[in-house]
């Protein structure tokens, strides 16, 4: 789908990388054997994000290091087109409000690191109906082509295993029952 409004393999790229999860920072030559393109093609679209404003970029040691200036104006449409992009949309949609006592749902794996997949791996938190999950992520999966694998956590366990800082930073939080 975005594909088609932008021509740019690595632009697409460097948006999913960037705009998914706005805590990511990276370095040329990362993104370079990452990518698996050449660096002067990812040198020219970084240099046209951060003069347009929506990369920011800082030393660390020798290396240039970018991230998405979420004080932009269109960072929050960016992100969210990206995720209706990826299918996020129709899993909120269809799947999150219909399972029970659900507290928050994270997106984790490759996407949440801004690496695109045709695997989207969701970690949910809360008590659910697991019959009725398989069943939904089973027509979720048709409409969005992508496969989906999750995870089920109680409130207590994910609190005790995963509220740490690093979590945060591998992870986006996608739904909240508090939102």
């Amino acid at each position: 789908m975005i594909e088609a409004l932008i021509s740019s393999k690595t632009r697409v790229k460097l948006l999913l990388k960037f705009f998914l999860n706005s805590k990511t920072t990276s370095y040329l030559r990362g993104l370079e054997s990452e990518f698996g393109e050449s660096s002067n093609a990812i040198r020219l679209e970084l240099n046209r994000f951060e003069k347009a404003g929506m990369l920011q970029s800082f030393s660390d040691g020798n290396k240039k290091m970018f991230q998405a200036n979420t004080n932009h104006p269109l960072f929050e449409q960016i992100h969210a087109i990206l995720l209706k992009h990826i299918g996020v949309d129709k899993i909120v949609d269809d799947v999150v409000e219909r399972l029970g006592d659900v507290h928050s749902v994270y997106l984790v794996g490759d996407l949440a690191k801004g690496k695109d997949s045709r695997v989207i791996d969701l970690l949910f938190v809360g008590r659910l109906d697991k019959t009725y999950l398989v069943k939904l992520i089973d027509k979720v999966e048709q409409l969005i082509s992508r496969k989906v694998k999750y995870l089920i956590y109680s409130l207590v366990e994910f609190e005790r295993d995963f509220a740490q800082a690093d979590f945060a930073a591998k992870s986006i939080l996608i739904w909240n029952k508090d939102q």
